[in-house]
């Protein structure tokens, strides 16, 4: 008798937790329903039409004209020769400078952003106005960030040339942003410096979640303060850099202004954003544009899910942290 009632008691609480499981979902829905909404409006019926465009011959002078063409966009034969996106050089060229942009500049703004991080997250004077400090690179638009940098790299009147030149490490100006060997190198420095902070923000977030009895802990049994960084502290905080890398990683594959405003649209440093623009506005081809875009969706939802992956980032990770 006693057995059956304890069955029942713990029927009836797993019964109680799953209505309240279910009145939670229910209720998590409805708030997300009108974002869902506003998101499928803002978003999802832009992405559609461009997806849809990709199959047309839509051009920028009359796009009522435009006729279905199938995959002609993306791959098409015309007397044994290959057209589209998918044999394009210029597109394969692209597709290779956004992936090392985004490797280079992501890489750096990680490693440095962690190293920011843990200085901030140590105890000493004026702390608090060195943390508001390192946030202005953020905070700046990036086109007033290019276009500064665009100023001071330049060969005739940059400040940065001026200084190499009188420290003896130049012994003539260089045009940063001009020179096909420089270009890229110097987008990727001003990326650098203007994004690392963000990853410096969502680390040290990290960091400051971290219970510090492991370490007092760690202290009393003199650890080391390098073994307990690798043992303990970076395997804690892994979970947020993931997501500040996705995050990242997701802005730099689909960089545009950064680039288009310090080299326009030069081939050493044209990303894939930068070959959409150009077919679809200086060359009015809004299908084969389209087309372009429609890849550049698919490369950035296939590397962001590699990463996840890999990252081996899960929904309750964070929780079991």
């Amino acid at each position: 008798m006693t057995l059956a009632l304890q069955q029942d008691g713990t029927a009836t609480r797993k019964a109680k937790r799953s209505n309240l499981s279910s009145a939670r979902l229910r209720a998590a829905w409805l708030f997300l329903a009108p974002m869902m909404i506003a998101l499928a409006a803002v978003a999802g019926w832009p992405l559609l039409r461009t997806i849809w465009l990709g199959f047309t011959d839509a051009n920028l002078t009359d796009l009522s004209q435009s006729q279905f063409i199938g995959f002609e966009n993306y791959l098409s034969y015309y007397d044994g020769e290959a057209y589209g996106v998918l044999v394009d050089a210029e597109w394969w060229n692209a597709v290779w400078n956004t992936l090392w942009f985004s490797v280079i500049s992501v890489g750096l703004e990680t490693l440095f952003g962690l190293l920011i991080a843990l200085i901030l997250n140590a105890e000493f004077k004026g702390r608090g106005l060195v943390r508001a400090a390192v946030l202005i690179p953020w905070a700046i638009p990036t086109i007033v960030s290019a276009k500064m940098w665009g100023w001071m790299l330049h060969d005739q009147f940059g400040v940065i040339n001026e200084i190499l030149l009188g420290v003896g490490i130049l012994s003539e100006p260089v045009a940063w942003t001009a020179d096909p060997s420089t270009a890229m190198w110097a987008v990727i420095m001003v990326d650098v410096w203007k994004t690392t902070p963000f990853m410096a923000l969502l680390t040290l977030a990290a960091l400051q979640m971290l219970p510090g009895d492991i370490y007092e802990a760690a202290r009393v049994d003199g650890i080391n303060p390098i073994r307990v960084f690798f043992k303990v502290t970076l395997p804690l905080i892994r979970p947020a850099i993931i997501v500040a890398v996705i995050f990242r990683s997701l802005d730099a594959l689909r960089v545009f202004d950064l680039i288009y405003v310090l080299t326009s649209s030069s081939t050493s440093t044209m990303s894939m954003s930068v070959y959409a623009r150009q077919q679809l506005v200086d060359f009015q081809e809004v299908g084969y544009g389209s087309a372009a875009a429609t890849l550049l969706f698919i490369v950035i939802a296939l590397l962001t899910t590699i990463t996840v992956v890999a990252g081996g980032l899960k929904s309750g990770e964070g929780e079991q942290s």
